[in-house]
């Protein structure tokens, strides 16, 4: 399937945030990619609907998501009772891939998707390898036996830090838990999910 192989740095600088995880290039250069970037007034004028669109792309790079696979979220999220805007993250947040990120398994969703992809993987013991798997309360996620010893794996929960109330972690088994979805205030990322709504809406 395809997905963004491009330099990440850049994209990063378009939207002035670091949305795929620390990045000293970012650091160095936080102003918009181009030859005018560093002189482009931050007080240029954009319009709503570049706004807007300019919100959704930045999810949709932060998880790593295609577009098609964004309308079939964003129309499960306009079905569910509740909050349109929060009922998409939570749904974003419930994908396989982001959840074997925020355990630790994995440095990255990038990471994550490729553990996935490759069947090192499983929930409730069976092997699962499409990263956009939508897990339910309770579903239990771990690491096959023949993929604890992966460096990738090992190095990543080295350094992991359960700071997830949604989410446990038996260090022992190498399997965790998924409570539920997160609720809003539980989501890190820095995103404007009333944007995406207001331009789903038109």
């Amino acid at each position: 399937m395809a997905r963004y192989i491009g330099p990440k740095t850049k994209v990063a600088r378009k939207f002035r945030e670091p949305i795929f995880g620390p990045d000293k290039y970012f650091e160095k250069r936080n102003y918009p990619p181009g030859q005018h970037g560093l002189t482009k007034k931050r007080g240029t004028k954009q319009s709503e609907y570049g706004i807007q669109l300019a919100e959704k792309q930045k999810v949709k790079y932060t998880y790593g998501i295609l577009e098609r696979q964004f309308a079939k979220i964003f129309d499960l999220a306009s079905r569910k009772d509740g909050i349109t805007g929060e009922n998409l993250l939570k749904f974003i947040e419930s994908r396989l891939d982001n959840v074997v990120f925020r355990m630790g398994i994995a440095p990255s969703r990038q990471a994550a998707r490729q553990l996935v992809s490759h069947c090192h993987i499983t929930v409730n013991g069976q092997v699962v390898n499409v990263s956009s798997y939508l897990l339910r309360s309770g579903d239990i996620i771990g690491v096959r036996e023949r993929a604890k010893s992966l460096e990738v794996i090992a190095n990543s929960l080295s350094s992991r830090a359960n700071k997830y109330a949604w989410l446990e972690w038996d260090s022992t088994s190498l399997t965790g838990k998924f409570l539920n979805a997160p609720s809003r205030d539980e989501i890190p990322e820095n995103i404007k999910e009333q944007l995406i709504v207001e331009l789903y809406s038109k």
